[in-house]
């Protein structure tokens, strides 16, 4: 069967219309991807990043370590004239305070890192009042923390506090990277 010219040109108004059709959809398609890609990437810079508000916090907890290192903190509150008692309490209290400064920071770290500084919160507590309770009723201040400190010389591995602040410092680090 042969095709008459009006068909054939019939045939072929039909393929053009039917390509320029599914060209155009195609086109559109794509112009709206796009658009929809751009406008994700618009609200994505918009939206406010919470990496540098978990990079605070690294930064908040990485000083709150070091405030309660035990060798620091004793510097910090060391007061002539206060007796092993007083001056144990007085320890504790500042440890708990700084702890407690900083305990909304835990929204913003991994929970491995807020366990390690309430870990090293709670030993350094710990170490302390163990200390403590070995002096006899009528030592000084001076005499716990002397106690404290040359029981961290001796068991320098007693301390949690290099091991948190390295813990911190990957985490951070991760943050960055």
């Amino acid at each position: 069967m042969q095709l008459t010219t009006t068909q054939m040109v019939i045939s072929v108004l039909i393929a053009l219309t039917l390509g320029g059709f599914l060209a155009y959809a195609l086109w559109k398609q794509r112009k709206e991807a796009k658009e929809l890609m751009e406008k994700h990437e618009k609200q994505k810079a918009a939206a406010p990043s919470a990496q540098p508000l978990q990079l605070q916090a690294y930064e908040r907890l990485m000083l709150l370590v070091d405030r309660i290192a035990l060798p620091n903190i004793i510097s910090r509150t060391s007061q002539a004239g206060l007796s092993a008692r007083d001056m144990q309490a007085l320890l504790v209290q500042q440890i708990r305070q700084e702890f407690e400064y900083n305990v909304t920071q835990q929204i913003y770290v991994s929970q491995e890192s807020w366990e390690a500084v309430r870990n090293l919160k709670d030993q350094n507590i710990l170490i302390i009042n163990q200390i403590a309770s070995f002096l006899p009723a009528d030592a000084t201040g001076q005499d716990l923390s002397r106690s404290i400190l040359e029981m961290l010389m001796q068991s320098p591995k007693a301390s949690l506090h290099n091991v948190v602040a390295d813990v911190l410092s990957f985490e951070a680090k991760k943050l960055m990277s």
